[in-house]
């Protein structure tokens, strides 16, 4: 979904869109991601190639903690996410990496990061939800590719320091492209405690908006471990329309995660 942050992350975790004509039973089945199963999910991937040095942190998995809810009007579904939160880091080629934080069983996002010179900007991500309509699982991927050195995290970022930002992506659930595009600016540093360390952060916020096969708007307060990238909290609000076969449905998000213990496990 804006600016993005840091490596900001790509935004909106797009809505699932439904097109049914009977609603059975809606329930939220939603349960927390444990840390073992993110490992699990990463145990194999492949060693990177040609990595450069880089700002990026150490690749694993993060202890994160955290709390949202997320939901969709038409038909009526909610589901919540966390508390835990497994955040997991995996390098790629020439010093890019991805970041990926598990909100639940039923919905996860990541950031796609790659170093700019003493940067580190945001190429791209990707958001997977699964909704359940009594015993039907219905899933939906988005995928976006942002502008280039749209959204970054500088090196040493000046006092009120904007960028403009857009990325442009698809969602399995909706026909033709989405366009999120707004404003990232930088807010300031300041010295946060995670676990029995302290961080020295980055603060941004980004505010887009969003056209084409969806509408709405979007923001995100976000904080990146200044030597890493590593997303430390991030506190955001979404609110999406789609037109689809069953009248307007509008998906709202609403939810925060912060860092629990700077090691991976």
């Amino acid at each position: 979904m804006g600016r993005k942050r840091i490596a900001v992350g790509v935004g909106v975790a797009m809505a699932a869109l439904i097109g049914v004509g009977v609603y059975l039973t809606l329930r939220d089945n939603a349960e927390p991601v444990g840390i073992e199963a993110a490992k699990e999910r990463i145990a194999e991937a492949a060693a990177p190639k040609g990595s450069a040095e880089s700002r990026r942190p150490e690749p694993g998995v993060y202890r994160y903690e955290g709390f949202g809810t997320e939901s969709l009007s038409t038909p009526p579904l909610s589901q919540g996410q966390g508390p835990t939160m497994p955040g997991t880091v995996e390098l790629g080629d020439d010093g890019c990496w991805t970041f990926r934080i598990d909100y639940s069983t039923n919905h996860w996002q990541s950031w796609d990061q790659c170093p700019q010179g003493d940067d580190v900007v945001e190429t791209g991500g990707k958001a997977w939800q699964r909704w359940m309509i009594g015993p039907t699982a219905i899933t939906n991927l988005s995928d976006f590719t942002c502008a280039d050195g749209a959204m970054r995290l500088p090196a040493d970022p000046e006092d009120d320091q904007e960028w403009t930002a857009r990325c442009t992506g698809t969602n399995e659930a909706v026909e033709g492209e989405a366009v999120s595009e707004g404003t990232y600016r930088f807010i300031g540093e300041k010295k946060i405690k995670v676990g029995d360390a302290t961080v020295t952060a980055h603060g941004f916020v980004s505010e887009r908006t969003m056209s084409g096969a969806q509408t709405g708007i979007e923001r995100n307060e976000m904080w990146f471990a200044a030597d890493t990238g590593l997303q430390v909290r991030n506190e955001r609000t979404a609110e999406v329309r789609t037109d689809t076969p069953i009248g307007e449905s509008t998906y709202t998000e609403t939810g925060e995660f912060h860092l629990v213990s700077v090691d991976p496990g």
